[in-house]
Order: C-alpha cells, then sequence, then structure tokens
C-alpha cells in the first residue's frame, strides 16, 4: 500500500506524457493523493480513456490533448488546465521519447526534433507554471531524467545529451525559483518496465544485463518511480531541491 501525504490533498498537479508508461502511473498516483490532476500527451485517444476511468477517483483528472514540441500549443493547454483546475502547485515533467539513432545518420532535422521532445518543453512548461508558485511563494517541479547519460549507454546520443541536460536545466531554476519557495529537482529514472520498453527493447539478453547490472535483483516498474515523484512533490521532502535523484535500482 502507497504512503498518502495529507498535504497534497487538493493539489494542483500538472503531468505531462501522463496518458502512458511512468506518467500514467505518476498521474493515478497523484490521483489516488486527492490531486486534481491535469495530463498533457499526445495520445488523446489514450488520455481520455484515463479521463473516463479516474472521474470518480479520490481526486479528479483532466486531459488536455497536445504536442508538446508545439511551445505555443504547450503554453495554451496549461492554460487550460489550470483554468479548470486552479492555479499549478506542481509540475512533473515527464513527456520524453527515447528514440535510438545512430550518430552518423542524424541530421539537423533529426537533432533538432530530439531536442524539442527531450527538453525544449520542460522549460517552457516550467515558465508556464512558474508565476503561479511565485505568487504563492511556494511550489514544486520535478524534471525527469535518465540515468542512460550516467551509464554510458549508447546508440541514442540526442536522447543522452537531452537527459544530462536536464540536470543544468534543474539547478538553474532551483537557484532562481527558491528564494519563492519552489523546490526543483530531477529524477532519473533507470530502466522500467514500461508498455513501450518490453515491446520494443526488453529481450532475454537485456533481461540478462538487467540482473547482471542492477543491485536489486528484479525489474523495475512505474510505480517504482510513480511512489518516488508523490514522494518528491509531498512536504516530506520540503527540504529537498537542487538535487538529482536516481531511481535505477542500483545500476548507477
Amino acid at each position: 500500500m502507497a504512503a498518502i501525504y495529507p498535504d497534497l490533498s487538493g493539489k494542483v498537479v500538472i503531468v505531462t506524457g501522463g496518458a502512458g508508461g511512468i506518467g500514467e502511473a505518476i498521474a493515478r498516483s497523484f490521483v489516488r493523493q486527492g490531486c486534481k490532476v491535469g495530463v498533457l500527451d499526445l495520445d488523446a485517444e489514450r488520455g481520455r480513456r484515463l479521463q473516463e476511468e479516474l472521474a470518480d477517483g479520490d481526486g479528479t483528472l483532466r486531459f488536455a490533448a497536445c504536442d508538446l514540441t508545439d511551445i505555443p500549443a504547450l503554453k495554451a493547454a496549461i492554460a487550460d488546465l489550470r483554468a479548470a483546475l486552479g492555479p499549478v502547485d506542481v509540475l512533473i515533467n515527464n513527456a520524453a521519447n527515447d528514440q535510438r539513432h545512430a550518430t552518423l545518420e542524424v541530421t539537423e532535422d533529426y537533432w533538432d526534433g530530439r531536442i524539442a521532445v527531450n527538453l525544449r518543453h520542460q522549460f517552457f512548461a516550467a515558465q508556464a507554471v512558474l508565476p503561479d508558485m511565485m505568487e504563492k511563494q511556494g511550489g514544486v517541479i520535478l524534471n525527469m531524467g535518465s540515468n542512460s547519460w550516467m551509464i554510458g549507454q549508447g546508440g541514442m546520443a540526442a536522447y543522452t545529451a537531452c537527459k544530462s541536460a536536464v540536470l543544468g536545466l534543474t539547478r538553474s531554476l532551483a537557484r532562481d525559483f527558491g528564494p519563492h519557495g519552489v523546490r526543483v529537482n530531477a529524477v532519473a529514472p533507470g530502466w522500467i518496465m514500461t508498455e513501450r520498453q518490453l515491446e520494443l527493447w526488453v529481450t532475454p539478453e537485456t533481461e540478462k544485463e538487467i540482473y547482471q547490472r542492477q543491485c536489486l535483483k528484479r525489474k523495475l516498474v512505474p510505480d517504482d518511480i510513480a511512489r518516488f515523484v508523490v514522494f518528491m512533490a509531498s512536504e516530506d521532502a520540503g527540504a529537498c531541491t537542487n538535487q538529482h535523484y536516481v531511481v535505477d535500482g542500483g545500476w548507477v
């Protein structure tokens, strides 16, 4: 049974990429806390199903379809969710895409697209919610990174470059907005067994690598990340900011 943090009840939480995978687990966890959750995702069908399923939960969930690489659309979607749910207390910058790519085949357009889908929207989503947090003199931003760049994973240089940059973005925002009571941290998941990972990348050979590399000899699942994210958004983590937390079963 997951912990319940009473201070989170009624808080307005925005989760990007929240219609599936880790983001969906995070959104569900905040609804269980009694939060008002806004989910942004490109997958409109799945997002609407999630909204319908959680309509009668402990909290509420509202979905907005959005291409996060379109910054005006991102800002408009956040504004719509804010109008429906209220001023934003917590932002979870979760959306990303770990598409593999060969370095010698990367074009300028492809590179820019990887930056747009894995990094750029984190900054502009934070920019959109920070005025609410400054007015309240409190708020939480969690930027999702990855342990991939720390373990020196190859085959997706643009992705790992973005995920390492998440740490720099996090520390800059934490320094600038800490005087306003805003906490900003980065969370770096390891290899989490989402539907996408199981369909595309997990094989008997890579399963062996998981058990060889991780200190914990089990597969990690989206709820492992969601429980940590909810804790970091709560006042139980009220002194934690400007940090990078690795949740990977001890791979790094």
